[in-house]
Order: C-alpha cells, then sequence, then structure tokens
C-alpha cells in the first residue's frame, strides 16, 4: 500500500490521470464508479460498455458527473472525439473500448464468462491491460488468458477487495516473513447449494443485486470459484471434492488445530471454506514455520507453538479497495492474482435438483446446477464439465441431484468463444495421470449446515 500510495501521488504531480474503461456496470460496477469518481482522482473512468446503455448513464450521473457531459457513442471516430472533449462515454459496442488508443487500462466487471471471454480476449489482442472481477471467467480460462497477456506484454489480474486478491495479498506477506503457506480459507456466512433466484429474491431486492447473482453466492458457485483462482495461484489442491467446508462459529484463529499437516504437506497446499466462524466475511491462511527460529519468534508474538500458525484478515471491501487494484496495475505493473502456470483446480457443474434430458442449463446462480471443486487432474479424467461452460448447455440424459455433470451427458452451445479457450487451455496443459493416493470424492455436506437459513445470512 505505501508503494501504490506514493505511486498515486507521483502521477497525480503529473496533471494526468490514469484513463479507465469499464465493461459493466451492475451493483459492483456502480459503487467502484461512485467511490472512484469521489475519491480516487488518480482514475478516470472515461468510458463505460454496457449493455443497458441507460444503465450506464444513470451510474455516471449517479457519480456526480453532469448529464451534459455524458455522450452516448456508437462509433470509433465518435468515442475518440468524445475523449478529446472531456466527455464521458457510454456505449454498447465493446469493441469500442478495446480498441481505443486513448484508454489506458481497462476493468472488467461483468461476470458473464462468455461476454468476458469475448470482451477480455479483444482487450489483449488490443494491448490493454485488464483488471477483472468476472471470477467466474478467471477459474475457467484464467492460467489461459495471462499466457495471451503476458505474450502480448500486458496483465490480465484479479483484484484487490474480493478474497481471491486480499487472500494473494495475506500469502505475499507471509511468503514474504519465510513461512509456508499450507491452507487458504474463505469465511462464509451461509453455504447451501439448494439456494436459487427465487429463495434469494427478498435478499437481492434489499441490497439492490440481482437475485441469481446473491444465489450464486449462497449456493457456493461463486466461492469456489474464487478458491479456485487462489488454488491455481499458488499450486493448491483440494484434499477432496467440494473442499473440507466445515461449520465453525468460533474465532478463525481455532482453525489451527482442525487440519491434518501431513496431508497438507504432502498436498502442498490446500484451499478450504468454514461457515460461521468470526471474523466474518473474511479470508484466512495458516502456515508452518520453516525453522525453530521462526518458531521462537511466532510464540514470543502470541500466534502459539504450531504446527500451523493462524493470519487471516477479517474484511473484504469489494468497491472501496477495487480502485486500488487498477493503480497497482496502472502504475506499479503489479499482477495481484494469477499464473501462468498450469491450473490445479476446477469447478464442476453439479446437479441442484434432479435433471431431465432435453432441459438446457440455466447460468450461475439459476435452478439447476451449482459449482463445487475438484482437482483439475481429476476433472480432465474423467470428463467433468466445468462450471463456466455449463450455461446454455442441453441435457442428453437425466442427471440425478448432487451428480456431477461430464462433457457426455450434454450437448454443448456452439460457437462459443469461452468453450473454444477452455479447449485450447486443455490442451497447453494435458491432465496429468491418475494419483496412486486415492482420496474421497464425496462433498462432505453433512458437516456444513446446508438448511434453509435467514436470507440476511446470504
Amino acid at each position: 500500500m505505501i508503494i501504490v500510495d506514493r505511486a498515486i501521488k507521483a502521477r497525480m504531480a503529473t496533471g494526468r490521470p490514469v484513463v479507465v474503461g469499464m465493461y459493466g456496470i451492475g451493483f459492483m460496477g456502480r459503487g467502484l464508479l461512485i467511490n472512484v469518481e469521489r475519491y480516487m482522482p488518480v482514475l478516470r473512468i472515461a468510458a463505460i460498455c454496457n449493455r443497458n446503455v441507460a444503465r450506464a448513464i444513470n451510474a455516471f450521473v449517479d457519480a456526480g458527473i453532469e448529464r451534459g457531459d455524458i455522450v452516448v457513442v456508437s462509433s470509433q471516430a465518435a468515442f475518440s472525439a468524445a475523449l478529446e472533449q472531456g466527455k464521458r462515454i457510454v456505449t454498447d459496442d465493446p469493441l469500442l473500448i478495446a480498441r481505443s488508443a486513448q484508454i489506458d487500462i481497462v476493468l472488467e466487471a461483468t461476470g458473464h464468462v462468455e461476454y468476458g471471454a469475448n470482451v477480455t480476449t479483444e482487450c489483449i489482442a488490443n494491448r490493454k491491460d485488464v483488471v477483472s472481477l468476472n471470477v467466474e471467467l478467471d477459474a475457467t480460462v484464467g492460467p489461459l488468458l495471462r499466457i495471451k497477456a503476458e505474450k502480448a506484454g500486458v496483465i490480465f489480474t484479479g483484484a484487490d477487495g474480493d478474497q481471491p486478491g486480499v487472500t494473494m495479498n495475506l500469502v505475499r506477506h507471509v511468503e514474504a516473513m519465510g513461512l509456508r503457506p499450507l491452507v487458504c480459507g474463505n469465511i462464509k456466512g451461509l453455504q447451501d447449494r439448494f439456494r436459487n433466484p427465487t429463495t434469494q429474491e427478498s435478499f437481492a431486492k434489499q441490497w439492490n443485486q440481482t437475485p441469481s447473482m446473491v444465489a450464486s453466492f449462497a449456493d457456493g458457485t461463486k466461492m469456489t470459484a474464487e478458491q479456485t483462482i487462489v488454488a491455481n495461484a499458488l499450486g493448491f489442491k483440494v484434499p477432496q471434492r467440494g473442499m473440507i467446508g466445515r461449520e465453525h462459529l468460533g474465532h478463525v484463529d481455532d482453525l489451527v488445530d482442525f487440519y491434518d499437516i501431513e496431508q497438507l504437506r504432502e498436498l502442498g497446499g490446500i484451499v478450504d471454506y468454514v461457515v460461521g466462524t468470526r471474523p466474518s466475511p473474511g479470508i484466512y491462511v495458516l502456515a508452518e514455520a520453516r525453522d525453530d527460529n521462526q518458531s521462537f519468534f511466532l510464540n514470543l508474538g502470541k500466534l502459539g507453538k504450531g504446527p500451523l500458525y493462524s493470519f487471516y484478515t477479517a474484511w473484504h471491501m469489494t468497491v472501496l479497495e477495487f480502485g486500488i487494484s487498477v493503480a497497482r496495475v496502472a502504475l506499479c505493473r503489479d499482477v495481484i492474482i494469477g499464473t501462468t502456470d498450469a491450473p490445479s483446480m476446477d469447478v464442476i457443474t453439479m446437479a441442484k435438483r434432479p435433471l431431465k434430458k432435453g432441459e438446457t442449463i440455466d447460468g450461475m446462480g439459476g435452478y439447476l446446477t451449482y459449482g463445487t471443486g475438484e482437482n483439475y487432474d481429476v476433472s480432465r479424467q474423467q470428463r467433468l464439465l466445468p462450471m463456466g461452460l455449463a450455461e446454455n448447455c442441453r441435457l442428453k440424459r437425466d442427471v440425478g441431484i448432487d451428480e456431477a455433470l461430464t462433457y457426455d451427458d450434454v450437448e454443448l452451445p456452439e460457437d462459443s468463444l469461452v468453450h473454444a479457450l477452455r479447449q485450447e487451455q486443455d490442451t497447453l496443459f494435458p491432465a496429468a495421470r491418475p494419483s496412486t493416493q486415492q482420496f474421497r470424492q464425496d462433498i462432505p455436506y453433512s458437516s456444513i449446515n446446508n438448511s434453509i437459513e435467514p436470507l440476511e445470512r446470504a
């Protein structure tokens, strides 16, 4: 933060803010825009691409921009002219931001896998840095997108303020002290795989969010995507399908006694989550000391005698921190989270209810499926259908509740970019041979609370 703080001050002294283009102006995008406009003058969100143009206009107005300073454009020439005049731009054409030489960096905040794949690849092809809030896309083809970005000389990264970025901040701090992280965890207030847009409608309305997005939080799909990004960045695994996922109503520090350290060492580290643990909604990293000197001073620092030591961040401030990510990338060339190495974890598609042959799968946070975590090699070996590819797939057979879907169970949609990207990624990273060590592949749902809890916990 000190480095970013100084970099922001230095950029402000030049009188040239970082010019930002943004895709998507939903709940998170609008909050980000307002906060940046009011408190981060180093960033100028100059253009918003949104399929609903009126919503983008209203967001600019809500952020304090005069309506006369907002223009709707549909051509590259009009886009360039408006920027030169100091106007704020709204468009529904995703190519205009990607192809504008006047845009320094892009924020992708759509949350839609196929659309996000199209705009991200277009931005990378036009040598634009991309800060992505689209964890659903990242968990599906993030390593490949980073390889493409690296070849183009630009950055594709997740964001600080969301759990993956906050986790990586803490991991970097822990590793800088010489410690070895072995567990990266997500603290949740609710986990119920059967939540859907109907059960979440009231909560969504209360917070001005979409029911499907809130359902993807509650049914575990979004959290699993977040943990997949963390696992892939660190080469971590899951010890069993779905992670461990226990309910614990105590403090996060208690978790140091809940893990088998020999298993953690053998796997090279795992990702996990807990429900109900304080402080929520934070993240935790459990690490081990590498020698007696570290153990001594960790004990002196009141972290106990090990072998695991608890570190945590009690919050993630989403829209209040997202702008920092843009500044980190644009001014410091600092990747918040991501890897070009082979993936280690995948989000696979599970049946939320009994599914019938001929049904077409809806999107994340829908009525038919939820995402859960599996090791990438297992996912590949068993031809499991990634959750990021499930939307618009048509079922070729009946599928039972809580059953994992495979590629053989569905007809894939035609002309899908994200499907093509995933095939390219899978070709680039062939599946390893099955491990001789066997881990349970069932999801230990009995260890967590899956009852329909009060909606405010979602």
